[in-house]
Protein backbone atom coordinates (compact mmCIF):
# COMPACT_ATOMS: atom_id res chain seq x y z
CA UNK A 1 0.00 0.00 0.00
CA UNK A 2 1.76 3.55 -0.57
CA UNK A 3 1.63 5.80 2.28
CA UNK A 4 -0.14 8.44 0.03
CA UNK A 5 -3.44 8.29 -1.46
CA UNK A 6 -5.26 10.54 -4.31
CA UNK A 7 -8.54 12.39 -3.26
CA UNK A 8 -10.73 10.72 -5.99
CA UNK A 9 -9.34 6.95 -4.19
CA UNK A 10 -12.92 4.82 -3.69
CA UNK A 11 -10.87 3.35 -0.66
CA UNK A 12 -12.43 6.88 1.12
CA UNK A 13 -15.92 5.21 1.09
CA UNK A 14 -14.29 1.45 2.91
CA UNK A 15 -16.06 -0.02 5.48
CA UNK A 16 -13.18 -0.20 7.46
CA UNK A 17 -11.93 3.57 6.56
CA UNK A 18 -11.58 5.64 9.47
CA UNK A 19 -10.49 8.96 8.41
CA UNK A 20 -8.79 11.42 11.00
CA UNK A 21 -8.14 15.49 9.95
CA UNK A 22 -5.15 16.49 11.89
CA UNK A 23 -4.03 20.24 12.25
CA UNK A 24 -2.22 21.65 14.84
CA UNK A 25 -1.92 25.50 15.97
CA UNK A 26 -3.89 26.98 18.85
CA UNK A 27 -7.39 27.82 16.13
CA UNK A 28 -6.83 24.06 14.78
CA UNK A 29 -10.73 23.44 16.26
CA UNK A 30 -11.91 26.79 15.01
CA UNK A 31 -10.28 25.82 11.30
CA UNK A 32 -11.65 21.95 11.42
CA UNK A 33 -15.08 23.45 12.58
CA UNK A 34 -15.11 25.84 9.46
CA UNK A 35 -14.63 22.75 7.46
CA UNK A 36 -13.64 19.20 7.04
CA UNK A 37 -14.45 15.72 5.41
CA UNK A 38 -17.39 13.85 6.04
CA UNK A 39 -16.81 11.90 9.10
CA UNK A 40 -13.19 13.30 10.03
CA UNK A 41 -12.34 12.89 13.37
CA UNK A 42 -10.29 15.95 14.70
CA UNK A 43 -6.77 15.40 16.07
CA UNK A 44 -4.94 18.33 17.38
CA UNK A 45 -1.04 18.50 17.49
CA UNK A 46 -0.83 19.51 20.99
CA UNK A 47 -3.48 18.02 22.93
CA UNK A 48 -3.46 14.37 21.03
CA UNK A 49 -0.06 13.81 19.13
CA UNK A 50 2.53 14.92 21.55
CA UNK A 51 2.81 14.55 25.17
CA UNK A 52 2.62 17.96 27.95
CA UNK A 53 6.46 19.92 27.57
CA UNK A 54 7.33 20.23 30.90
CA UNK A 55 11.11 21.45 29.94
CA UNK A 56 11.66 21.23 26.23
CA UNK A 57 15.49 20.57 27.00
CA UNK A 58 14.24 16.85 27.85
CA UNK A 59 12.64 15.58 24.78
CA UNK A 60 12.15 18.69 22.58
CA UNK A 61 8.59 20.82 21.70
CA UNK A 62 6.75 17.94 20.72
CA UNK A 63 7.65 15.33 22.55
CA UNK A 64 5.70 11.45 21.79
CA UNK A 65 3.24 11.12 24.00
CA UNK A 66 3.28 7.57 26.51
CA UNK A 67 2.27 5.23 23.82
CA UNK A 68 -0.34 3.35 26.46
CA UNK A 69 -1.88 7.07 26.23
CA UNK A 70 -1.87 6.83 22.00
CA UNK A 71 -3.12 3.52 22.08
CA UNK A 72 -6.57 4.36 24.17
CA UNK A 73 -6.78 7.60 22.00
CA UNK A 74 -6.64 5.52 19.19
CA UNK A 75 -9.20 3.51 20.73
CA UNK A 76 -11.47 6.11 21.48
CA UNK A 77 -11.30 6.80 17.72
CA UNK A 78 -12.60 3.65 16.93
CA UNK A 79 -9.24 2.51 15.36
CA UNK A 80 -8.35 -1.37 15.19
CA UNK A 81 -5.20 -3.14 13.57
CA UNK A 82 -7.84 -3.84 10.88
CA UNK A 83 -8.37 -0.44 10.01
CA UNK A 84 -7.54 1.58 7.16
CA UNK A 85 -6.62 4.76 8.76
CA UNK A 86 -6.52 8.17 6.16
CA UNK A 87 -5.40 10.92 7.40
CA UNK A 88 -4.95 14.58 6.22
CA UNK A 89 -4.14 18.21 7.21
CA UNK A 90 -4.33 21.80 5.98
CA UNK A 91 -0.60 22.07 5.38
CA UNK A 92 0.01 19.41 2.60
CA UNK A 93 0.75 16.57 4.91
CA UNK A 94 3.87 18.82 6.69
CA UNK A 95 2.09 19.39 9.94
CA UNK A 96 0.08 16.69 11.82
CA UNK A 97 -1.10 14.65 9.49
CA UNK A 98 2.57 13.26 8.57
CA UNK A 99 3.71 13.25 12.56
CA UNK A 100 0.06 10.85 12.87
CA UNK A 101 1.40 8.89 10.34
CA UNK A 102 4.61 8.36 11.59
CA UNK A 103 3.25 7.54 15.17
CA UNK A 104 0.91 4.70 13.67
CA UNK A 105 3.71 3.33 11.61
CA UNK A 106 5.87 3.31 14.53
CA UNK A 107 3.61 1.28 16.68
CA UNK A 108 2.98 -1.60 13.65
CA UNK A 109 -0.16 -0.01 11.62
CA UNK A 110 -0.38 -1.57 8.30
CA UNK A 111 -3.43 -0.14 6.61
CA UNK A 112 -2.38 3.37 6.52
CA UNK A 113 -2.07 6.33 4.30
CA UNK A 114 -1.89 9.98 3.88
CA UNK A 115 -4.04 11.94 1.45
CA UNK A 116 -1.65 13.69 -1.47
CA UNK A 117 -2.15 17.59 -0.99
CA UNK A 118 -4.26 17.68 1.44
CA UNK A 119 -7.33 19.62 2.46
CA UNK A 120 -6.22 21.55 -0.47
CA UNK A 121 -6.46 19.05 -2.61
CA UNK A 122 -10.18 18.29 -1.38
CA UNK A 123 -11.15 21.82 -2.83
CA UNK A 124 -9.94 21.62 -5.92
CA UNK A 125 -11.32 18.81 -6.55
CA UNK A 126 -14.93 19.99 -5.15
CA UNK A 127 -15.52 17.95 -2.31
CA UNK A 128 -18.20 19.66 -0.21
CA UNK A 129 -16.97 20.11 3.37
CA UNK A 130 -18.57 19.56 6.92
CA UNK A 131 -18.43 21.79 9.49
CA UNK A 132 -20.16 19.42 12.31
CA UNK A 133 -17.83 18.24 14.84
CA UNK A 134 -17.81 14.29 14.04
CA UNK A 135 -17.76 11.95 16.76
CA UNK A 136 -16.49 8.26 16.47
CA UNK A 137 -17.58 5.30 17.23
CA UNK A 138 -15.22 4.09 20.53
CA UNK A 139 -13.23 0.61 20.19
CA UNK A 140 -10.71 -0.90 22.57
CA UNK A 141 -7.21 0.28 23.25
CA UNK A 142 -5.43 0.07 20.20
CA UNK A 143 -2.62 -2.66 20.86
CA UNK A 144 0.51 -2.22 21.61
CA UNK A 145 3.99 -3.54 22.53
CA UNK A 146 5.57 -0.34 24.34
CA UNK A 147 7.72 1.76 22.31
CA UNK A 148 7.73 3.63 19.22
CA UNK A 149 9.68 1.92 16.58
CA UNK A 150 12.66 3.79 14.79
CA UNK A 151 13.57 6.24 17.10
CA UNK A 152 16.92 7.73 18.37
CA UNK A 153 18.16 9.77 21.12
CA UNK A 154 20.04 13.10 21.27
CA UNK A 155 23.45 10.84 21.88
CA UNK A 156 22.85 8.75 18.96
CA UNK A 157 22.03 11.74 17.02
CA UNK A 158 24.83 13.36 17.61
CA UNK A 159 27.25 10.73 17.66
CA UNK A 160 25.69 9.95 14.30
CA UNK A 161 26.57 13.45 12.90
CA UNK A 162 29.45 12.79 13.16
CA UNK A 163 30.16 9.68 11.66
CA UNK A 164 30.87 9.19 7.65
CA UNK A 165 28.98 5.69 8.32
CA UNK A 166 25.63 7.79 8.77
CA UNK A 167 24.18 10.83 7.73
CA UNK A 168 21.55 13.14 9.84
CA UNK A 169 19.47 15.32 7.80
CA UNK A 170 17.93 18.49 9.42
CA UNK A 171 14.81 19.44 7.18
CA UNK A 172 14.07 22.88 8.57
CA UNK A 173 14.64 25.85 6.24
CA UNK A 174 18.02 27.09 5.42
CA UNK A 175 17.70 30.33 6.60
CA UNK A 176 17.31 28.19 10.03
CA UNK A 177 19.72 25.74 9.37
CA UNK A 178 22.61 28.43 8.46
CA UNK A 179 21.55 30.53 11.73
CA UNK A 180 20.24 33.07 9.74
CA UNK A 181 16.88 33.14 11.49
CA UNK A 182 15.34 31.31 14.33
CA UNK A 183 11.48 32.26 15.06
CA UNK A 184 10.95 29.42 17.24
CA UNK A 185 13.21 28.17 19.40
CA UNK A 186 15.78 29.75 21.76
CA UNK A 187 19.04 29.83 19.22
CA UNK A 188 19.72 29.60 15.77
CA UNK A 189 21.73 26.53 14.16
CA UNK A 190 22.31 23.25 13.51
CA UNK A 191 23.98 20.19 14.67
CA UNK A 192 27.20 19.97 13.58
CA UNK A 193 27.95 17.28 10.80
CA UNK A 194 24.10 17.67 10.01
CA UNK A 195 23.03 18.11 6.07
CA UNK A 196 20.27 20.35 4.92
CA UNK A 197 17.39 19.14 2.95
CA UNK A 198 14.48 21.12 3.46
CA UNK A 199 10.90 19.72 3.96
CA UNK A 200 9.43 22.14 1.31
CA UNK A 201 11.33 20.45 -1.21
CA UNK A 202 9.45 17.07 -1.14
CA UNK A 203 6.74 19.70 -2.95
CA UNK A 204 5.31 20.31 -6.13
CA UNK A 205 3.21 23.88 -6.59
CA UNK A 206 0.19 22.50 -5.88
CA UNK A 207 1.59 21.19 -2.33
CA UNK A 208 1.35 17.42 -3.42
CA UNK A 209 4.46 15.00 -3.17
CA UNK A 210 6.53 15.56 -6.34
CA UNK A 211 6.74 11.85 -7.97
CA UNK A 212 8.50 9.14 -6.38
CA UNK A 213 11.35 8.92 -8.23
CA UNK A 214 12.20 12.19 -8.16
CA UNK A 215 12.05 12.12 -4.61
CA UNK A 216 14.14 9.22 -4.80
CA UNK A 217 17.02 11.16 -6.39
CA UNK A 218 16.85 13.77 -3.98
CA UNK A 219 17.20 11.98 -1.48
CA UNK A 220 19.90 10.29 -2.47
CA UNK A 221 22.08 12.85 -3.47
CA UNK A 222 21.99 13.35 0.34
CA UNK A 223 21.99 10.24 1.84
CA UNK A 224 24.51 8.55 -0.49
CA UNK A 225 25.88 4.94 -0.12
CA UNK A 226 24.63 5.43 3.14
CA UNK A 227 22.31 2.44 4.05
CA UNK A 228 19.11 3.13 4.75
CA UNK A 229 18.77 2.49 8.59
CA UNK A 230 21.64 4.62 8.99
CA UNK A 231 19.46 7.51 8.49
CA UNK A 232 18.14 10.25 10.76
CA UNK A 233 15.80 12.99 10.14
CA UNK A 234 14.94 15.67 12.40
CA UNK A 235 13.47 18.89 12.37
CA UNK A 236 12.61 21.30 15.14
CA UNK A 237 10.50 19.65 16.98
CA UNK A 238 10.04 15.95 15.26
CA UNK A 239 6.80 17.01 12.87
CA UNK A 240 7.90 18.34 9.64
CA UNK A 241 10.83 15.74 9.90
CA UNK A 242 7.86 12.68 9.44
CA UNK A 243 6.75 14.85 6.44
CA UNK A 244 9.94 13.91 5.11
CA UNK A 245 10.37 10.27 6.33
CA UNK A 246 7.12 9.69 4.42
CA UNK A 247 7.98 11.33 1.17
CA UNK A 248 10.96 9.11 1.83
CA UNK A 249 8.78 6.26 2.64
CA UNK A 250 6.70 7.07 -0.09
CA UNK A 251 9.93 7.00 -2.74
CA UNK A 252 10.86 3.55 -1.28
CA UNK A 253 13.32 4.48 1.22
CA UNK A 254 11.44 2.64 4.38
CA UNK A 255 13.95 2.74 7.12
CA UNK A 256 15.05 5.98 8.15
CA UNK A 257 14.85 7.09 11.71
CA UNK A 258 13.73 10.03 13.69
CA UNK A 259 15.14 11.90 16.75
CA UNK A 260 12.41 13.22 17.96
CA UNK A 261 13.93 15.96 20.19
CA UNK A 262 15.67 17.69 17.28
CA UNK A 263 16.42 20.86 17.33
CA UNK A 264 14.00 22.37 20.03
CA UNK A 265 15.95 19.57 21.97
CA UNK A 266 19.75 19.74 21.05
CA UNK A 267 19.49 23.99 21.33
CA UNK A 268 18.86 24.03 25.31
CA UNK A 269 21.30 21.60 25.85
CA UNK A 270 24.60 24.10 26.03
CA UNK A 271 25.74 21.59 23.17
CA UNK A 272 28.06 22.19 20.06
CA UNK A 273 25.85 24.09 17.16
CA UNK A 274 27.18 24.79 13.59
CA UNK A 275 26.25 27.83 11.22
CA UNK A 276 27.63 26.66 8.00
CA UNK A 277 27.07 24.28 5.43
CA UNK A 278 28.05 20.89 6.28
CA UNK A 279 30.72 20.03 3.48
Amino acid sequence: MSPLIEINDPAFAGANTILIDARGGADSHQRYLAGHLKNAIYADLDKHLAAKVTDASQGGRHPLPDVEAFAALLGSWGVTPESHVIIYDDKSGAFSAARLWWMLRAIGHKRLQVLNGGLQAANRAGIELNKDDYQPKAAKPYPVHGYYAGTVDIEEAGEAAQDDSRVVIDVRESPRYLGQTEPIDLIAGHIPGAANLPYVLNLDADGKFLPAEILRSMYHDTIGSVAEEDVIVHCGSGVTACHTLLGMAYAGITEPKLYVGSWSEWSRRDLPMATSERF
